[in-house]
């Protein structure tokens, strides 16, 4: 009897562990890298610009994080904005930009909006451009 008990004594301890070692070997798996936007701004202002004048500005962005950063689309929010952006992925550390050039064909306060999909961890980022066409 004495030689039963102490059989499963040294099983359960043998089972505890290798339990521990796994434990502490899943709390070091590798981190999943991703990459990462760290833009200068996302907002520029035109202030007053002339009527069929148009014009861009350039978003510049850094990638702070650990993965190369694929820019997947870049949409504006009217037919009167074109877009250009970095299409090469981005390394880590490297800088890349979003192009925004406003077609001011009409007089009036605007305010657009410019959707940039990419790998990055966060969701969408939006840019935005405003000003005032004047006559």
């Amino acid at each position: 009897m004495k030689k039963i008990c102490l059989i499963l004594m040294l099983g359960v301890l043998t089972t505890q562990s290798f339990s521990q070692q796994l434990a502490s070997n899943n709390l070091s798996s590798p981190k999943i890298k991703t990459a990462a936007f760290l833009w200068s701004m996302t907002t520029h202002d035109f202030g007053k610009i002339k009527v069929n004048s148009p014009v861009a500005h350039e978003f510049r962005f850094t990638n702070s994080g650990d993965a190369p950063l694929i820019i997947a689309s870049v949409q504006a929010s009217c037919g009167c904005t074109v877009t250009d952006y970095s299409k090469d992925p981005i390394s880590p550390k490297g800088e890349g930009y979003v192009k925004a050039t406003y077609d001011a064909a009409k007089v009036g306060i605007f305010n657009k909006t410019v959707t940039v999909n990419a790998n990055a961890g966060e969701s969408a980022v939006q840019l935005v451009i405003k000003g005032e066409v004047v006559e």
